[in-house]
């Protein structure tokens, strides 16, 4: 049975309302603090499934990553979303550099404050020195 959110216009308050779909319009809906009628039907949030490629496609854009080395705020938003669009916890290494790009830290002074992130990953050096 579908969960319907209502403003009772009397006393302000917020509540949901149970009802089918066949009682939806013609049922009258009464406001259970005040038993007012006045209520107005309030849109709550929706939810939209993807498909893990189309999560992947919405990030990958190549226009997004113009300029965004020069950016670190935009390096940051970049990087939440791409977050987001993981589906799963990075850990608390992720959510701090995140938040210190956000806040306009540059990528070689996060490196320089925290020597050690990233210790123990599995991805090797970019310039080949442990080959």
């Amino acid at each position: 049975m579908p969960v319907y959110e209502y403003l009772c216009i009397e006393c302000k308050k917020h509540f949901n309302q149970y009802l089918t779909y066949s009682e939806y319009g013609h049922k009258s809906v009464k406001c259970p603090y005040c038993q007012g009628q006045q209520v107005q039907r309030r849109i709550g949030r929706i939810r939209v499934a993807r498909s893990e490629e189309s999560r992947l496609d919405s990030i990958s854009d190549i226009d997004n990553l113009n300029g965004i080395e020069d950016n670190p705020r935009e390096l940051g938003k970049m990087m939440r979303r791409m977050g987001s669009e993981a589906g799963e916890e990075l850990g608390p290494e992720f959510d701090e550099v995140v938040n210190r790009l956000e806040k306009g830290q540059s990528a070689e002074e996060i490196e320089k404050e925290l020597p050690d992130l990233g210790a123990g990953s599995a991805v090797p050096p970019p310039n080949g020195d442990d080959l």
